[in-house]
Parts: structure tokens; sequence; C-alpha cells
């Protein structure tokens, strides 16, 4: 069985127990307890929820362009998908199955399918270039789009901080505008007025919607 044969579930459980073994035992504890937390917390009371409007907003195209929510889904109907950066396995892992297993049902139905991230323009380059994939990634400086949605992580502690620099991590110096804040990994179906017909919100970044969720939502609501 081929690593893009198992579910996002099943290729997220085998990513977390390397990182497990790879990782220093405090970072990995760290990682455990913030993860408690968001989950604990669940969804934010102030996210999107399907019948909401989005309004148009100002993004940034792989090469540094200037574009925007409206240009980029070309008045179709969209599945958005949230992630936090290159730098994130899960949403690595994600993308990738997005592209192999998702895009072509979506292409066949009409929708398209845009990733969208606060990280700077060649960081949105370097996801699309690592993974081949073949639809359009793109920066959300400020986290403007995904403020709009509310469904902005929570700040990090300063115990995550550390263990992120650690490791050489430094969210601050990815995203577009010089801050640390990232979205929950969040799926967000569009129709072609942009209204919301279906959002999926994962306060658990190592988890990720399914294809067949997202297949089966798109069936029902467009």
């Amino acid at each position: 069985m081929t690593p893009m044969s198992l579910s996002i579930a099943e290729q997220g459980r085998q990513t977390k127990a390397a990182s497990a073994e790879r990782l220093p035992a405090d970072v990995v504890e760290t990682f455990d307890g913030f993860l408690t937390e968001l989950t604990t917390k669940g969804i934010p009371t102030a996210a999107a929820t399907p019948g909401t409007q989005i309004s148009d907003v100002a993004l940034l195209d792989a090469l540094g362009g200037k574009t925007s929510l409206f240009d980029v889904t070309g008045g179709a109907p969209a599945v958005l998908v949230f992630y936090r950066g290159t730098w994130c396995p899960y949403c690595n892992l994600a993308l990738r199955t997005y592209d192999q297993e998702l895009l072509g049902a979506l292409t066949e139905r009409g929708v398209g399918l845009i990733a969208i991230s606060p990280q700077t323009p060649d960081g949105s380059l370097s996801m699309q270039e690592k993974h081949d994939l073949k639809f359009p990634v793109v920066s959300d400086p400020g986290n403007a789009l995904a403020g709009q949605l509310g469904i902005l992580m929570s700040p990090r502690p300063a115990a995550l901080r550390a263990a992120h620099e650690k490791l050489g991590l430094h969210l601050e110096q990815g995203n577009a505008d010089g801050t640390e804040a990232v979205p929950l990994a969040t799926v967000v179906i569009l129709d072609t007025e942009h209204t919301i017909r279906w959002i999926d919100v994962r306060p658990d970044f190592s988890a990720r919607t399914e294809v067949a969720e997202v297949l089966a939502a798109a069936d029902s609501v467009l």
C-alpha cells in the first residue's frame, strides 16, 4: 500500500509517531500539550458559518504578484484550503493528498481548488514546487481572509514558541506580515456568489478534512 492510498488521518498518525521518535522529548511534550489545549477550546465562536458571504481580499500569488480571492476563484465555485505553512508536516501531507486525489474530481465538477496560508510568496512557491501541486497556492498577508472567517489559531504560548525556535522555526520570519499568526486547518466551499456553502474547521493541527468528506459536501451543497 502506497502512502497516497492511505487516508489523511492515517498519514497524520504515521507522521506524528515519526516525529515523536525524532524530536526531543521536551519538544514533543510541548506540542502535545498545545494540541490538547486547542482541541479543548474547540472551534472558535467567531468562526464563519454556511450562508456567510465573503468580501474580496487582496492576496499574493506564488511569484509575489498581486491577486485577490475573487480573481483566483475566477467566478467559479471553489474549495479553499487554509494551512499553516510549508514548515507544517501535516499541511504538506494534506496538500499532497488533495493534489493526487481531490483535484481531478473537483475539476470534473467545475470546482476550483486553492490553498491559502499567511506565509510569504517564497513559501507558497516552495510548497507548490516541493509537491508539484497543480492548483494555486496563494499568500494571505496578515491573515486578512482567515481573520474574516474567524479561524485564526490561538496565540502561541511562550513554551511553544521556545520549542519551535529550538527546532529553528521562526514563524514571524516565514509569514508575509512578520507576525506569527496562523489559521486553523480549515476547508471552505464557496459558491459562485462567494457565499460559504460548507466549512470544516479542525482545531487539531494534526487532523485534516478527508477527500471523501470534501467531495460529499461539494455534491450536497453546489
